[in-house]
């Protein structure tokens, strides 16, 4: 069930994208009377040969264009009459320019028929920050509530982290709220580094170049990071250990087989280390001493959930405070991936970072949870505007870069040299869809 839920996820976020990505591509020819012969939420063939596979899920022919679903879920389309894209080439573009034809319109109308998609896509990206910020707020957690330090995850104990640092300093600077750790330009930087506070002394700890690398290669806890805090009972499981032992709610567990216990990950590090005995476990309830024997089962699992002791904030926006604060966070996804490819076009992160449906899907998670479905969507909203503004032939930035081209030299590049940045563009996007829905897959299973 988990499974049809991710992939569920995905195929409405990516229809949306999509739709209104190829949407934009539509309105703009439709402004500048262009005729559009289809319009495709996926492809109708299979992609990148046109002629072949070809059928759809669903279609309908309303005026001069033919809408539809195709069966090919990797992208869409617009069929744009008289332009040289996946769907057709040179060979159909025979005799001179008609009125009603992408070719036979000026340069700067062209120009923006083939912007329209990574425009709506921004604007998509835009209004869903702008929306879940008026809505929900910001929660952040101030950096003076963390008062016991920090829980490390693998890579950061790696990179120098210890349990019980209190991070005090992000490159040499103090910060206010405990996120910060997180911004993409600290993770992301050259010589990014904290200091902290270590049994009274500073220290400073420094993220190495090739982190990026590491971090993807991280398999427990994803965060950097967390907050180390103390906790109470929040909510017993029916039915479960330490419902039958008698755990209650708001009880302070204090010590677990012998072993004194303050914060969550002593207990953790506790319960795993008696899988498959039972305890005993000390606990204060209302102030009483009471001590229960408790099953621990092969997981390291006894059947509570925690109550978080952290104290957060929220920021609270109107509509209109939320526009700014909504458009910084698009923009900031845009930014994170031009550093990122940056990293990779210069040899300080790998192309292994390269995720596919298979990674994104696996963001969406197991349980839908229609804000976290948002957040991503905005997300990926504004990484396929970055991706399709790329100048690479067979993307709209690589019919950009060439009409510009047109309209500064006032010379258009001729048919056949489109045709053949068309052919080089595609064969580069699929050897990229191929290593990351293949080889990284592959390479995943061997290893």
């Amino acid at each position: 069930m988990a499974i049809l839920t991710m992939i569920g996820q995905l195929v409405l976020a990516l229809s949306i994208l999509v739709g209104l990505h190829e949407f934009g591509h539509f309105a703009f020819a439709k402004l500048f009377k262009i005729r559009v012969d289809k319009f495709y939420i996926f492809f109708d063939f299979l992609f990148p040969m046109p002629n072949v596979a070809n059928f759809a899920l669903v279609k309908k022919k309303i005026g001069e264009t033919e809408y539809g679903i195709g069966w090919f879920p990797l992208g869409g389309y617009v069929q744009i009459h008289g332009m040289i894209d996946e769907t057709q080439d040179a060979t159909a573009l025979a005799g001179p320019p008609q009125p009603d034809e992408f070719r036979g319109k000026p340069a700067w109308q062209r120009l923006l028929v083939m912007l329209g998609g990574i425009i709506m896509n921004v604007v998509l990206g835009i209004a869903i920050f702008t929306a879940m910020t008026a809505y929900y707020g910001e929660t952040y957690l101030p950096a003076s509530a963390v008062k016991y330090g920090v829980l490390p995850n693998g890579l950061a104990r790696e990179v120098g982290f210890q349990t019980g640092d209190k991070v005090v300093k992000i490159n040499g600077r103090p910060f206010t709220e405990f996120d910060e750790i997180y911004k993409p330009e600290v993770l992301l930087g050259d010589n990014t580094y904290f200091t902290v506070e270590r049994n009274g002394q500073l220290a400073d700890v420094k993220l190495p170049t090739n982190f990026l690398d590491k971090s993807s290669k991280q398999t427990e806890d994803s965060l950097l990071l967390r907050p180390r805090e103390t906790f109470a009972v929040d909510r017993v499981t029916p039915g479960g250990n330490a419902a039958k032992a008698g755990l209650q709610v708001g009880d302070v567990i204090t010590t677990v087989a012998g072993r004194p216990v303050q914060f969550f990950d002593e207990l953790q590090s506790t319960l795993l280390a008696n899988k498959g005995k039972t305890i005993a476990l000390n606990v204060q309830r209302a102030g009483q001493p009471t001590t229960l024997k408790v099953a621990v089962d092969g997981e390291g699992h006894i059947g509570f959930e925690r109550k978080s002791t952290l104290t957060f904030g929220t920021r609270h926006y109107s509509l209109a405070e939320a526009v700014p604060v909504g458009t910084k966070k698009a923009f900031g996804i845009v930014w994170v991936q031009a550093r990122a490819f940056g990293k990779i076009l210069t040899g300080k992160a790998s192309a292994k970072n390269l995720g596919g449906p298979v990674e994104i899907a696996q963001q969406f998670g197991g349980v839908w949870d229609w804000q976290h479905f948002w957040g991503l969507a905005g997300i990926l909203s504004m990484v396929l505007a970055f991706m399709n503004l790329l100048p690479v032939p067979a993307l709209d930035g690589g019919h950009v870069v060439f009409l510009l081209y047109e309209m500064i030299l006032r010379r258009k590049p001729s048919d056949a040299f489109l045709e053949g940045a068309q052919r080089v563009g595609t064969f580069l996007i699929l050897a990229l869809m191929a290593y990351v829905l293949v080889f990284k897959q592959v390479m995943k299973l061997f290893n």
